[in-house]
C-alpha cells in the first residue's frame, strides 16, 4: 500500500505579495525552496492562517535572500499582503518507508521570511 505523507514544509510564512495577473502559481524565495526540499513546478498546499482559505498550486523560485512569498493568478485572490501561510508538499511512499521518513520542516522569521 502507498500513502501521502508530508514531505516537506514551510510553517508560517507572511504574504509579500499577489498578483492577478500573473498566469498562476506561488513564488517562493528559493533559499526557503531548497531548505524545505522542494522544486520548481511542485504541486503545493497553501493553508492561510488568516482567512482559512486552503488551495494547491505550483512552485515557481523567486529571488534568492529576499523572503519572497507571492500568490499569483486566481490564488491572488485568496490571500492578502501580510496573510501568514503555511506551504506543504506531500509524497507518495510505501507505508513501511513513511513510517522512516523525516519530512523538511522549515521555520523561517516569521517578520523576514528569512531563514534564521
Amino acid at each position: 500500500m502507498q500513502i501521502h505523507v508530508v514531505k516537506s514544509k514551510i510553517h508560517r510564512v507572511k504574504v509579500t505579495g499577489a498578483d492577478l495577473n500573473y498566469i498562476g502559481s506561488i513564488t517562493i524565495d528559493e533559499d526557503l525552496m531548497e531548505a524545505a526540499n522542494i522544486i520548481e513546478g511542485e504541486k503545493v498546499q497553501i493553508v492561510n492562517n488568516n482567512n482559512g482559505e486552503r488551495l494547491e498550486t505550483y512552485v515557481i523560485p523567486g529571488p534568492r535572500n529576499s523572503g519572497e512569498i507571492t500568490l499569483n493568478g486566481a490564488a491572488a485572490r485568496k490571500v492578502a499582503k501580510g496573510d501568514i501561510l503555511i506551504i506543504i508538499s506531500y509524497g507518495i511512499m510505501e507505508l513501511e518507508e513513511a513510517k522512516n521518513f523525516k519530512p523538511s520542516l522549515v521555520f523561517p522569521d516569521e517578520e523576514t521570511n528569512l531563514l534564521n
